[in-house]
């Protein structure tokens, strides 16, 4: 018999204090954004705090840099939403698009230099 909060995460996770803005738009339609960190990374998405109050299947835009520099944006839906610390949110979300983006920047912040040069752009 399975448990209703039975673990379903299968991506590689990394635990990784990654520099990240995350922005959506409140429930009266107005526009946020919130410079945070990931506590983890996978391959699939990512896990942080908020102060900014949303709810699970909240559409999210997440930036980021890759090591090199270059720029990340991924659209993600808000999987879990649990209270945290201080009246925070860990917020963790599901990568939708482009998925692609997502797995070059995991992959660029684990793996060393002469992987990440093999990566085609």
């Amino acid at each position: 018999m399975s448990s209703q909060y039975e673990e379903k995460r299968f991506a590689l996770r990394l635990a990784l204090r990654l520099p990240i803005v995350v922005s959506g738009r409140a429930d009266d339609g107005a526009a946020w954004s919130e410079p945070t960190e990931t506590d983890d990374i996978s391959t699939l998405g990512a896990l942080f705090q908020l102060n900014q109050s949303i709810n699970q299947g909240d559409s999210l835009y997440i930036r980021s840099h890759r090591p090199d520099g270059v720029p990340v944006e991924v659209k993600a839906t808000a999987a879990r939403v649990l209270p945290a610390n201080y009246g925070t949110s860990r917020v963790g979300v599901a990568i939708d698009e482009p998925k692609d983006s997502w797995l070059r920047l995991f992959v660029a912040w684990i793996a060393d230099d002469n992987v990440v040069e093999g990566i085609d752009e």
